[in-house]
Formats: structure tokens, sequence, C-alpha cells
């Protein structure tokens, strides 16, 4: 069991940026999936990003060119650096890991039953 604690949310403008950061209490990043998740007031928890063991990443559309993923192994940290942000992007922001023994393709985990360790999440409010 992996315990995660994710933080950085906060209430920004349109347009403006976040970076929200999620550090594992223990075990390595170095052989894990990560990913972002997010939910919406009233609205199912939906895929965001992830990244693979070999830093292959997969974005949805709607937050391509403007989301990046990114991880430190050596400190067990996954961040999400969340440029020109919209009222759409509102919503509690989760991350969460899965152990990976073999390098992948990023897409191939981007369903919530694919992780097995959550973080607690952190809200981001965009105002329009």
């Amino acid at each position: 069991q992996v315990q995660l604690v994710a933080s950085g949310g906060g209430l920004v403008q349109v347009g403006g940026s976040l970076r929200l950061s999620c550090a594992a209490s223990r075990g390595t990043f170095s052989s894990y999936t990560v990913a972002w998740f997010r939910q919406a007031p009233g609205k199912e928890r939906e895929f965001v990003t992830a990244m693979s063991r070999n830093n292959d990443s997969h974005y949805i559309d709607s937050v391509k060119g403007r989301f990046t993923i990114s991880r430190d192994n050596a400190r067990n940290t996954m961040n999400l650096q969340m440029n020109s942000l919209k009222p759409e992007d509102t919503g509690v922001y989760y991350c969460a890991v899965r152990w990976s023994p073999y390098n992948s393709n990023a897409y191939y985990y981007h369903r919530s039953s694919d992780y097995s360790d959550w973080g607690q999440g952190t809200q981001v409010i965009v105002s329009s």
C-alpha cells in the first residue's frame, strides 16, 4: 500500500496556472505508472493524464497543450502543471499510482480501476 498526499489546489482565474503535487509516503515511483484524475461537482471521476514508468504520457484531448504531467522518482513525487485554466477544469484532482513491472504506453491505464492507490484529492476552482 502506497499512501499518497495531493496538494497545490486552489482558486484561480480563467487563464491562470496551478501546479499540483503528489507525494508518496512510502515506496517508489520508478516502477509505477502515475496518473491524475478529476471529479467535477455532481459528475463522475474522469481520467486526465498518466505517465508510464518509461515516461510515456497520455492526455485527454481537452487538456492537451495546457497540462503537463511529470515525475521525480528520486523523491517519489509526481506533478501536474496546469496552464490556461478554464472553468471546465474545476474539480477535485486525485493522484493515483499503479505498480507496473514492465514498460508500457500510458494510455493503456486510463480507467480508475487500473489504479490501486489514491491520494485524498485537492480542489481546483477556476472562476469565470
